[in-house]
């Protein structure tokens, strides 16, 4: 009972909890249910791995929501063809992007993560400015330029050069409208749809190979690739989860 002022007044009260008080317990901000301060360490350890693949499965997980959503600005904005469809977003964000992501939670530590110094709560959170410019401004930028490299190279392998695609959705989506491309050829509403839907999956599988690196690029944050290996078998069975889902989405009957 006597210990309960000391532990409210120290910066980290900390009881024992088989042999403390229940009052003791009560007041303290930390109990050792072994009674041993090498936990101390060991909690420290774990909460500091906890906190790291947090930051990696949120950092993956944001990534990709540039290259979907910049498909519907630039539809929108420059009046193309639709790059991504809806049900293709669906498929990264509750299908090929799941298991990657959960697997970054088994993660082991990397080498002298109880070397750093303490986290400054004011400002490192666990989502910051610095993981919102990397997960949107940079990485997520190439995942989109991948998209869209995809999208204008099956356009324009079909006929439809880039400067042919500006403004031209609302004649691409009028179903009794014949569109002509860049070769003089005419296009039916059937085939410019299936045009589309090829198009459509042309972007979907850029993202899932470009978060193919993303997945490594988010497995570490201090060490190298080198330095901490491939050892996350749940890591290595998202990849291929991920592949083996992209392929049969994109060549399953409709």
């Amino acid at each position: 009972v006597n210990d309960a002022p000391a532990l409210r007044k120290a910066n980290i009260g900390i009881a024992m909890g088989i042999t403390g008080s229940d009052v003791s317990k009560q007041a303290a901000d930390m109990i050792l249910m072994d009674d041993n301060f090498a936990s101390i360490v060991t909690g420290v350890e774990e909460g500091r791995l906890i906190f790291d693949n947090l930051k990696k499965s949120i950092a993956y997980t944001l990534t990709s929501n540039i290259p979907e959503i910049s498909p519907f600005i630039l539809f929108i904005i420059a009046n193309i063809p639709l790059p991504l469809g809806t049900i293709t977003i669906l498929c990264i964000d509750l299908g090929t992007d799941l298991v990657p992501a959960i697997s970054l939670a088994y993660e082991k530590a990397e080498s002298k993560i109880m070397e750093r110094s303490p986290r400054d709560p004011k400002r490192d959170k666990l989502v910051n400015s610095r993981l919102i410019s990397t997960a949107y401004g940079q990485i997520g930028m190439l995942q989109a330029l991948a998209g869209f490299f995809t999208y204008f190279v099956i356009m324009g392998e079909n006929g439809f050069l880039p400067n042919t695609l500006l403004g031209m959705r609302r004649d691409w989506d009028d179903s009794s409208a014949y569109v002509r491309d860049s070769y003089g050829q005419d296009w039916s509403y059937a085939t410019r749809k299936q045009l589309e839907y090829t198009c459509h999956t042309g972007f979907f599988v850029s993202i899932v190979i470009v978060q193919w690196a993303d997945l490594i690029i988010c497995k570490t944050r201090m060490n190298s690739l080198f330095q901490q290996g491939m050892k996350n078998y749940y890591l290595i069975f998202g990849l291929i989860t991920e592949t083996c889902l992209a392929i049969f989405l994109a060549f399953c009957p409709e």
